[in-house]
């Protein structure tokens, strides 16, 4: 026979259990569409601290009993909806463009000026090999683009020929993205994967440079590429320097954990490469559109080019950060607060 204070339990029980299933499904909701009616989330700021008084008394009763670790769940699921930061697209993408992006870009740049470097030192490596063994430019170009460039030609010429702009651009920025991608994320080997793509991509760059210039049609290689090669190639150092940084907190967390490091590196990099994915869908379009294009002169070209690379650098914060008004009056207190003592 139960004692009173089993029944009193049991009835408490079954009086609160219609309350914590219709928090339990209110909470599921929350949580899978990421929205809550206003009246909802009254009832669940009402019900938080009688969520926690229901789990205070359940461990009481029974520590390490089965309702008290469905309370424990549902006080920690409820804890979690409560004081979760509001989501605003538009504040996040402000946020991410003015504080966030030229934040890492400042931390990153010791590391993009030694891939750039890295990349420089490849690329005429690559020159010198093929300028001295020509025969060894089947490595970095296929068949038919030496044949054509024996010939005379671009593997370049008449690409619209061969397909519509719009194709040619998502296969472009589709490939480019994959490529950086690919950089920032073998970083995490230590470091190692980036080297290596870096320097192939600077071999290729430098052999097929060396290769054209034997015949004569290096400056038209530069004239094509110079509407989205400054983007692209900026691309390519930020995302060696963010898989850099992959390879540096694991082998050099500092004062933080290996995995601490590593989820700060990772978190840090996907948000720039976000970022410069976006730009990639531009030079894409740019060498789709305008680079095989004829109809384009070179100062068009160039002034393309430069323009795109400006507004990348801005992007970057690489003229310094916008001050915002809030930063100018916190310095205009704290000169004050100087000359005061």
């Amino acid at each position: 026979m139960n004692s009173p204070r089993d029944r009193r339990t049991s009835a408490w029980v079954a009086q609160r259990s219609d309350d914590w299933r219709d928090l339990e499904s209110n909470l599921a909701e929350v949580e899978d569409t990421g929205r809550i009616e206003g009246r909802t989330a009254l009832r669940a700021v009402h019900r938080y601290p009688e969520v926690a008084r229901d789990l205070a008394l359940a461990r009481r009763l029974s520590p390490d009993g089965t309702l008290a670790r469905r309370l424990e769940r549902i006080y920690a699921r409820l804890h979690r909806s409560l004081y979760r930061p509001a989501t605003n697209l538009r504040a996040d993408l402000t946020t991410l463009f003015r504080r966030e992006i030229p934040e890492i870009a400042h931390e990153l740049r010791h590391r993009i000026v030694v891939v750039a470097a890295g990349f420089a030192i490849a690329s005429a490596a690559g020159w010198w090999m093929v300028d001295t063994y020509p025969g060894l430019v089947g490595l970095f170009a296929s068949t038919e683009a030496v044949e054509r460039v024996q010939g005379g030609e671009l593997w370049t010429d008449g690409l619209l020929n061969v397909m519509p702009s719009s194709v040619l651009s998502a296969e472009i920025f589709t490939n480019n993205i994959l490529v950086s991608l690919t950089v920032f994320c073998l970083g995490a080997v230590y470091g190692l994967g980036t080297i290596y793509i870096i320097g192939m991509n600077g071999f290729m760059i430098g052999a097929v440079f060396a290769f054209t210039a034997r015949h004569d049609l290096a400056g038209r290689l530069a004239e094509f590429i110079v509407a989205h090669g400054f983007v692209e190639l900026s691309i390519i150092f930020i995302a060696g320097a963010a898989g850099f940084s992959l390879g540096e907190a694991i082998a050099r967390p500092a004062h933080r954990t290996r995995t601490a490091a590593f989820r700060r590196a990772a978190t840090r990099g996907a948000r720039l490469m976000f970022v410069c994915c976006l730009f990639l869908v531009g030079a894409g379009l740019i060498e789709g559109y305008v680079s095989p294009n004829p109809a384009f002169p070179l100062p068009v070209r160039l002034a393309i080019g430069i323009a795109y690379w400006v507004v990348l650098l801005l992007a970057l914060g690489a003229f310094g950060p916008l001050r915002t008004t809030s930063d100018q009056r916190g310095s205009k207190k704290r000169v004050r607060g100087v000359h005061q003592e």
